[in-house]
């Protein structure tokens, strides 16, 4: 089995910035009510961009840090619920407009946590030798499944895309990964399809469109979950919290990632958290929190962080990672 590294990040997000003042234009809140609640001040909303079309930027410009071509990546996953079509997946779209002529692509649908179970899945391509390079993006144009008359979600989202190469190594770079789903829970975040509509039965022309959440439930299924997570990754390895730079969590809401610390015993500090600037961003919170941590140069050779997500499904899911 071979050894996994990243090579190289990069994230875009739209230029236009939408703060809690002009949520307030559309629905019944203020700037204080949302940063209490949520630790949010603003996000980014698309103005015409698709998910292609970020998750195209984001990979060109993790292929840039990587110092690779296009033409050496061999795996192409987005990670993403918010996809331009069914068919063809958005992986492929990038592949068209990278010249990723080598690439076998396909998206991953897990929710937030897509990009842990999208990076999980290419690690094991080339630990078994059968890729050398891929390329992960997480990434998502939540503004379009939003309704924008119910300040409970349309506060809590952002457009944008992270993305990672990853190569095969000598020396150990993703030292462990764990995933999990609970199905159970599958009611408490739901984004509804294409409904069922064909000659021989009637369709629910009622259905609601948008996404939709429990965030009572999801706090309380965040809060225990990230913790598992963090522990089964540091299970049986030589590690522990305190060998730890940054916890890179999935920014959903401040009050998750403060208790968590509380209940670890640890410094905000230990989390890295960016979410007051980009809002949940879904799948693509944690590499475009990854990629901000590279571009900053807060991180040196051999720090060990750690990823962890959480989302609709339900699913969940962490990574130990040793920088290169």
């Amino acid at each position: 089995m071979f050894e996994v590294k990243i090579l190289g990040t990069g994230s875009y997000a739209p230029d236009n910035v939408v703060k809690n003042e002009d949520i307030s234009k559309l629905v019944d809140t203020n700037d204080e009510w949302i940063v209490e609640r949520t630790g949010i001040r603003e996000r980014r909303v698309s103005t015409g961009e698709e998910t292609s079309m970020l998750s195209l930027e984001a990979g060109k410009r993790a292929i840039e840090n990587a110092g690779i071509s296009a033409e050496d990546i061999e795996l192409i996953i987005v990670a993403t619920a918010t996809p331009d079509n069914f068919i063809p997946s958005t992986a492929c779209m990038v592949q068209k407009e990278l010249g990723a002529k080598n690439a076998t692509c396909f998206d991953v649908s897990a929710a937030c946590t897509g990009f842990i179970y999208a990076v999980s899945i290419a690690t094991q391509f080339i630990k078994t030798g059968q890729i050398k390079t891929a390329l992960v993006i997480g990434a998502e144009t939540l503004s379009k499944i939003l309704n924008w008359e119910d300040r409970n979600t349309c506060i809590l989202f952002g457009d944008g895309a992270g993305a990672v190469v990853l190569q095969r190594s000598d020396k150990p770079g993703i030292i462990s990964l764990y995933t999990g789903s609970d199905g159970t829970g599958g009611e408490h975040l739901m984004l509804p399809a294409v409904q069922l509509n064909n000659p021989f039965c009637k369709s629910n022309k009622d259905m609601d469109k948008f996404v939709s959440m429990n965030g009572r439930e999801i706090f309380k299924f965040a809060t225990k979950i990230v913790i598992k997570c963090i522990e089964e990754v540091l299970k049986d390895t030589p590690y522990t919290l305190e060998d730890i730079k940054y916890i890179v969590p999935h920014q959903a809401n401040a009050k998750i990632i403060e208790l968590v610390a509380k209940k670890l015993k640890v410094d905000n500090s230990k989390f890295y958290v960016n979410l007051d600037r980009y809002g949940n961003t879904s799948g693509a919170s944690i590499p475009i929190a990854l990629d901000e941590i590279n571009k900053k140069g807060l991180l040196t050779s051999g720090d060990k962080i750690i990823l962890v997500g959480f989302g609709g499904g339900l699913t969940f899911g962490g990574q130990l990672i040793e920088w290169s």
